[in-house]
């Protein structure tokens, strides 16, 4: 745990008792702070209220002695329209900030130098925070990894010299963080998500670039430039003084990192050299893999990780659960995980990764559907539809692309795995990329993507992919 010293003798207030929020409350009370906790779900509240915290409605006590106001990332602060507590912090002159705030003023307080890298984008942070935390673990760094991929940031050991913090950051939780200041900082991409919570795509960017912006003096930005959002922003980082690292997967650079023909390629002042190899690694299969690969290489030469030290890393890294995880192999075919492959963005990444793919695809739709996707139809030797989006996603795939609605998981996974088998294609794929939220069928893609791996190793003869 990281006490919270910065609010030491003082009074703050914590709305939203997740995982965060509760987190929170344990690291403000070991510094010495009073934390008031508070939710609109009552169970959560009455959890708070077990584990020893004071607990309040929020809408009903003075604030007038709240030095602060912790909000979970959840709760909206904006869009679509500010939560109730947000409303009452401003009223009242009470500054609003999120546990990753905390850790930034701690780390300034008590270790300004200890490195701290943050990750974000719409597509990739998971894997490439994931892949970032092995590669300095790999090379002999105490890694403590957390944020939006899983464990609360105030859960994680305190910075120190030799200690690395590794941490995925949503938009949300970019938002409650004003004085975000990593020592290296990435952007992956940007493209249309959570426009609900940001009102506009240029809103939601402008929050993006806040993470790369605040990199502090002598740190090192790293920005993927193959959208136009990201190319523009890298441009003001540049103009601002910030050391920008450009990374393409699309184009030659030059200047920056690159990605041609598996190798990933630095160039700078007209030499160019090679920092490592991704043939062959499955766990970073895919264009969109080697985006989160090269950027994650960025990183590990800004903390002067060596080459052989990095390309061993890369070799070495088993991937992420629910993100193009090979569950297993029989005969010609594999079997791949991409739960997480929640929007249209998300699957194209998986679709472009195989050449004969037996695609389940469905569950809750989002906006625009497939039809972004139509591109990779020839690559699908038929899809298996599930869930509610089945019909719509049945009446896109049309004559492009063989396809039935299997409405459920079990059936979808005995179709398409006597399909792929029976088609004999030497590399036939099953891929579970619903390019659809899991709700109406799943409490979340987790526990979608864990069916899918349990039904595959239940088929006869399934073997561990190697």
């Amino acid at each position: 745990m990281i006490p919270v010293t910065s609010f030491a003798g003082k009074t703050v207030a914590v709305f939203g008792l997740g995982g965060s929020g509760l987190a929170s409350c344990h690291a403000l009370k070991a510094g010495g702070a009073e934390a008031i906790a508070a939710d609109d779900n009552a169970e959560n509240v009455a959890k708070a209220a077990q584990a020893g915290f004071i607990t309040a409605d929020l809408r009903n006590v003075s604030w007038a002695n709240f030095s602060a106001l912790v909000l979970a990332p959840g709760v909206p602060l904006t869009h679509p329209v500010p939560h109730w507590s947000v409303l009452k912090a401003r009223e009242a002159g009470v500054e609003v900030i999120g546990d990753i705030e905390l850790f930034c003023r701690e780390r300034r307080r008590h270790a300004p130098d200890a490195p701290f890298i943050a990750i974000t984008g719409t597509n990739g942070k998971s894997t490439t925070t994931a892949l970032i935390a092995h590669l300095t673990r790999f090379a002999g760094y105490d890694t403590q990894m957390g944020g939006n991929i899983g464990t609360a940031i105030l859960s994680l050991e305190p910075p120190r010299m030799g200690r690395v913090h590794v941490i995925e950051m949503s938009s949300y939780q970019i938002d409650l963080t004003p004085s975000l200041d990593p020592s290296v900082g990435i952007l992956l991409n940007v493209s249309e998500d959570h426009i609900d919570r940001h009102g506009t795509i240029a809103h939601y960017a402008a929050v993006k670039e806040r993470l790369v912006a605040g990199v502090q003096a002598g740190g090192t930005a790293v920005v993927g430039v193959d959208d136009g959002f990201c190319r523009d922003i890298a441009d003001r980082l540049d103009r601002a003084g910030k050391n920008v690292v450009r990374i393409s997967v699309k184009n030659p650079l030059a200047s920056g990192i690159h990605v041609e023909h598996g190798i990933i390629v630095r160039t700078a002042g007209g030499a160019r050299s090679e920092i490592a190899k991704l043939g062959g690694i499955g766990s970073l299969r895919g264009l969109h893999n080697a985006q989160n690969a090269a950027c994650a290489a960025a990183a590990a030469r800004a903390m002067g990780i060596g080459q052989d030290v990095l390309q061993n890393g890369l070799r070495s890294f088993p991937g992420l659960a629910h993100r193009m995880e090979q569950v297993g192999r029989r005969a010609n075919v594999l079997f791949v995980n991409d739960s997480k492959g929640t929007n249209a963005d998300a699957t194209a990444h998986a679709l472009s990764s195989f050449a004969d793919i037996f695609w389940i695809a469905g569950g809750k739709p989002k906006a625009g559907g497939i039809t972004g996707l139509t591109g990779y139809f020839p690559r699908i030797r038929k899809a298996y539809l599930i869930g509610e989006a089945a019909p719509e996603f049945a009446g896109t795939l049309g004559t492009q692309a063989p396809h039935e609605i299997s409405q459920t998981l079990d059936v979808a996974v005995e179709h398409a795995a006597r399909d792929a088998e029976a088609s004999g294609i030497t590399d036939a794929v099953v891929l579970l990329s619903p390019a659809c939220a899991s709700f109406d069928q799943y409490r979340n893609f987790e526990i979608r993507g864990t069916k899918f791996r349990e039904l595959v190793q239940a088929l006869p003869g399934v073997k561990p992919a190697v």
